[in-house]
């Protein structure tokens, strides 16, 4: 690839990056999708976000399973999800900034490697403890990964449709990796001889293809800051303040006095406090010092803000849509006794729905208004919440299951699709693997949060149901009857159409303009300009001319 595609956002940032030279100021050069590197290299970025995704979809499944072979009270069985998570959602912006500063595919073939490690020794693990610690390490590989990846995609493909279908693409890998993990987690753990550890090798061997993919294609790291000093303090401060904020986000409500336990509220004040430092520090860095701050805060008020709308509206849809998952996922093991090979089964629709809607994504978006697109992806997911509220467990799976399903999927992978891709037109060249770390950032704290809300809904709709019942519940709830369950599981999807409904108003107010975040395949790269300003973005012109930045993107004369 030429170094043309950089040009623009180095003249707009001098004071960090070094000058073009003379030779950047050419057309962009559009790379063929039907050409065997770009068609590598799309496989290898979707693959990435298979395993990662996977990850976590075959946990869930094999919980029992591990349980009882490592003897792990159901406490802590949790932990085994919750500190891959953990760790892939707190480093992602770290990681980001690394990739744009040291180069993405050094950071991901790092990542990687160090992915495929840990998860080898998931499968090697003999104690409950050691499982864990393998997971949360193994949590950190992919969180390299991912940002490197979105930095990649944004740098192989310039906006064109080249970029709409990669991203698409890369984000149908999502749906696809979250069901696949459940049936390939479920049927190892029934069929293979080693049970659930033969998931890991799996993953594991899944990884080095890979990596041999990314060592071959991926396009050689290009500088884009002769500056490489690294705010280790801000790193420090944001990391810290989001392991906190998560941990009481799974711990709050079964600590042993749930959200009035002294150490989750020392450490939520305490969380709070590292997040408000990092602003603050962000700021200072900005304002009094020669060291490159972490992230430069007018990122947020990229497109008039449009950004900052879009990490919203993903906040909240992602989190419905994971909550709608959760609970539907109870309600079909819990309530309806379903066997989890059976509840899978359920779920399965997910991932071809999941994978069409990206691959129609890349034509739609192209021709309809992203405003339009993501507004409806906010309505979708509400549908499902709202089939899920009103369910009769008396009906046939395709009456409220099927439709249910449907809708979910469809409507948060309109969201991820769209809002990646808008993520990579408003940020520059030098930003793009950053950009897409706080992109999943937020939507990994959207999902805990969410889950975390639904979850106190549940329980005290649940325990105020019970009462009425005239039943005393144990500690542990499990002498609810099922009247009280499904009570409690419709009022938490009542709370999930809540978050999509909020989101639907979030785009319909703040998404107005925003105009259309896909390119026809007959688009010439100079005609990109119109349509990128329409979009109330202040992505750069692709001409190899330093743009003209409007006053209220945050990027002009800097």
């Amino acid at each position: 690839m030429s170094s043309v595609e950089t040009s623009a956002a180095e003249k707009v940032s001098a004071s960090q990056t070094p000058s073009p030279t003379p030779s950047d100021k050419h057309d962009l050069v559009i790379p063929r999708l039907s050409s065997p590197t770009s068609l590598i290299l799309m496989a290898t970025t979707c693959f990435t976000m298979l395993i990662y995704i996977a990850s976590i979809g075959s946990m869930v499944i094999m919980l029992p399973t591990i349980g009882k072979d490592l003897v792990i009270n159901p406490a802590s069985l949790q932990w085994l999800v919750t500190a891959y998570a953990l760790t892939s959602g707190c480093f992602l912006l770290l990681f980001g900034r690394l990739a744009d500063i040291f180069g993405r595919k050094v950071v991901f073939v790092a990542g990687c490697t160090w992915f495929i490690a840990f998860t080898l020794g998931c499968g090697f693990s003999k104690t409950a403890l050691s499982l864990i610690i393998m997971r949360a390490l193994t949590g950190m590989g992919g969180a390299a990964m991912i940002p490197a990846c979105i930095g990649i995609l944004a740098h192989a493909f310039p906006p064109s449709y080249a970029r709409t279908v990669a991203f698409s693409m890369f984000q149908a890998a999502a749906p696809c990796g979250g069901v696949l993990g459940g049936v390939i987690g479920g049927i190892v753990t029934q069929y293979a001889p080693i049970s659930w550890r033969a998931l890991f090798f799996v993953l594991a061997g899944v990884g080095g293809l890979v990596l041999i993919g990314a060592v071959i294609v991926f396009p050689k790291d290009h500088d884009f800051s002769e500056d490489k000093r690294v705010d280790w303090l801000g790193a420090f401060l944001i990391t810290a303040g989001l392991v906190l904020l998560l941990f009481c986000l799974g711990q709050g409500e079964i600590a042993p006095q749930e959200w009035n336990t002294p150490y989750i509220i020392a450490l939520l004040v305490l969380s709070g406090l590292l997040i408000v430092g990092f602003v603050a520090w962000e700021h200072y860095v900005e304002t009094h010092l020669t060291l490159p701050p972490l992230m430069k805060l007018d990122l947020f008020a990229r497109g008039k803000w449009k950004f900052s709308a879009v990490l919203l509206i993903s906040f909240l849809v992602n989190g419905a849509f994971s909550s709608w998952q959760y609970w539907a996922t109870l309600y079909y093991q819990n309530y309806q006794f379903l066997s989890p090979i059976m509840t899978v089964v359920r779920f399965l629709p997910m991932t071809i729905v999941g994978f069409s809607v990206n691959v129609i994504f890349a034509v739609v978006a192209a021709n309809v208004s992203g405003y339009v697109l993501i507004t409806f992806g906010c309505l979708g997911t509400g549908i499902a919440s709202i089939l899920f509220a009103l369910i009769d467990p008396d009906a046939i799976y395709w009456a409220f299951g099927f439709p249910a399903a449907f809708f979910d999927v469809l409507g948060a992978d309109i969201i991820m699709a769209g809002g990646s891709l808008y993520v990579s037109m408003v940020a520059l060249p030098h930003e793009q693997s950053l950009a897409g770390g706080v992109f999943n950032t937020i939507t990994q704290i959207g999902i805990s949060f969410a889950t975390t809300v639904s979850t106190i809904v549940y329980d005290r709709s649940m325990r105020s149901e019970s009462l009425r019942e005239g039943i005393v519940l144990n500690e542990s709830a499990t002498n609810a009857t099922p009247q009280a369950l499904l009570y409690g599981y419709r009022r938490a999807q009542w709370t999930n159409l809540a978050f999509a409904l909020l989101a639907a108003a979030v785009s319909a107010v703040l998404l107005r303009g925003i105009g259309r975040i896909g390119v026809k395949p007959e688009r010439k790269v100079k005609d990109l300009e119109a349509s990128q300003r329409e979009s109330g973005s202040d992505a750069l012109e692709l001409t190899g001319e330093a743009p003209a930045l409007p006053a209220e993107t945050g990027l002009a004369g800097k």
